[in-house]
């Protein structure tokens, strides 16, 4: 009786016959266009294409979920898959929930989540650059992490109050597929027996947000372990970071302001890869950043940005700038035009376009991109 006692609750809580208040929310978003990129090779040819990644926000689906457990507690989950409209496949690595899987308990004193989610670096950054994770967009283009700042086998909290907002993570192995955070990374699954440094990561967030403005810092360690490498994205192969003991660290200042219909923001990215082995060298970028948003009218937006990256130890730079207007056709779905250009320093060989490989130019030389497309949000 008791194993069929048992059997019982569980039938019922996958029929959904659970006596407290549930929901599940299905949304998504579908991003394509075509896009010309010059130099796009060490050649100078230029390319014609419908981007791979993304247009101006990456294509994704997903299912959103929560119950009410009482005394102000509730179960939630997200399950967050991410693809290409260009060929229906999958991205992060071909997961099938690679943007995001997990569940936990939120409360008043915040949520408590754990699976693959979002580092502290996603949270920090989301309102002081307004182009985001647009295939321009300069934070990305010059450090492809920022925007697929996540990590596996990750405990996460965040919380919110009177204006303030804490969040820390902590993963047990941050990537098991090797490209499902950014490029050139490597694999690095962690749970390695008697190594409990190796593949691990950590991040913490502290931000304050006013009716008018707001600012934010986070701070971002990732450890080196078996199959793992820092990829500096300027052309340079990436390094390997085998050691538990090598650290791929980054900061974050920001902070944005509203005035009327604009905001604008600005921020620094600085990155610290540190090794162990002699034989690899210590890398040090800071990348800065001032965007801005301006509401035309409640149909046309018209956003971009200035992004500057500097690394001495390399001796590679790069400035980028990029403009984007979008026209809204309703509150689901809007077509926008955007360009953007790289200038590269002498020796750095850093992409424009986030819209998959094959944009790489010869060292010290610039790139011009522009794309037309449309987005649908569901």
């Amino acid at each position: 009786m008791k194993y069929k006692s048992i059997a019982t609750a569980v039938a019922l809580a996958i029929s959904g016959s659970a006596y407290a208040q549930s929901s599940v929310t299905l949304y998504g978003i579908l991003d394509t266009g075509v896009e010309l990129v010059t130099h796009a090779n060490a050649a100078g040819d230029k390319i014609v294409r419908m981007p791979g990644i993304t247009g101006s926000v990456p294509s994704r689906w997903g299912l959103r979920g929560t119950e009410d457990l009482g005394g102000g507690l509730a179960a939630i989950f997200t399950l967050e898959d991410g693809f290409n409209t260009r060929a229906g496949d999958l991205n992060q690595g071909g997961r099938f929930f690679g943007r995001q899987a997990w569940a936990g308990i939120s409360s008043p004193y915040g949520a408590l989540t754990f699976g693959r989610q979002y580092t502290m670096s996603y949270w920090a950054i989301l309102d002081s650059d307004a182009l985001g994770p647009d295939i321009y967009g300069g934070v990305g283009s010059l450090d492809a992490y920022i925007p697929n700042a996540r990590s596996d086998n990750t405990i996460a909290y965040k919380g919110s109050y009177a204006g303030v907002t804490a969040g820390a993570t902590y993963s047990f192995g941050r990537d098991a597929a090797g490209t499902g955070n950014s490029p050139g990374q490597g694999t690095c699954a962690g749970s390695i027996p008697g190594n409990v440094q190796a593949c691990r990561q950590w991040s913490a967030l502290l931000r304050y947000d006013a009716n008018s403005f707001g600012v934010a810092g986070s701070y971002d360690e990732q450890r080196g372990g078996p199959g793992a490498a820092a990829n500096i994205f300027n052309g340079v192969a990436p390094f390997a970071l085998t050691q538990s003991g090598d650290k791929d660290v980054r900061m974050q200042l920001n902070g944005y302001a509203k005035v009327g219909p604009l905001k604008i923001g600005g921020g620094w990215l600085g990155r610290r890869v540190e090794t162990v082995l002699p034989s690899i060298p210590d890398v040090r970028t800071n990348l800065f950043y001032l965007t801005g948003i301006y509401l035309v009218t409640p149909s046309v937006i018209l956003d971009g940005g200035v992004y500057r990256m500097v690394d001495k130890q390399q001796d590679t730079r790069a400035t980028l700038t990029a403009l984007r207007g979008t026209y809204l056709l309703s509150k689901r779905t809007g077509v926008y035009l955007q360009s953007g250009y790289l200038f590269n320093s002498a020796k750095a060989k850093y992409t424009l376009s986030q819209g998959g490989a094959g944009t790489t130019p010869a060292a010290g030389i610039g790139q011009l991109g522009v794309m037309v497309g449309i987005r649908h949000a569901f």
